[in-house]
């Protein structure tokens, strides 16, 4: 089994995450082959809380510019990487300590 670091990438902070944190309900950045058994069992030995429920989503990369001009025409194009979020649903009680607000 990989170290949980390897698994959780980063949190997702946004305020429609901020207004789910209220429920116990998490979203992470995670690695693009990690399964909901991995995403779980990772969560739950970083933070000590009890994971009740897992959904994980996929993003697509997608086309940009590289450089903005005449010159590029659409010869310059690159690609953002592709992703993976998971949305970690805890149990009734527990929470996640992500920042401190103040």
């Amino acid at each position: 089994m990989r170290e949980p670091y390897d698994i959780i990438i980063a949190p997702v902070v946004t305020e429609k995450t901020a207004d789910q944190m209220e429920n116990s309900t998490y979203s992470f950045v995670v690695a693009k082959d990690a399964n909901k058994i991995e995403i779980g069992h990772a969560v739950e030995k970083l933070w000590d809380v009890t994971v009740k429920d897992v959904r994980t989503m996929r993003y697509a990369g997608k086309a940009k510019r590289a450089s903005m001009g005449r010159m590029s025409r659409g010869a310059a194009m690159g690609r953002r990487p592709a992703w993976k979020k998971a949305v970690v649903q805890l149990s009734e009680g527990d929470f996640i300590e992500l920042y401190e607000a103040g």
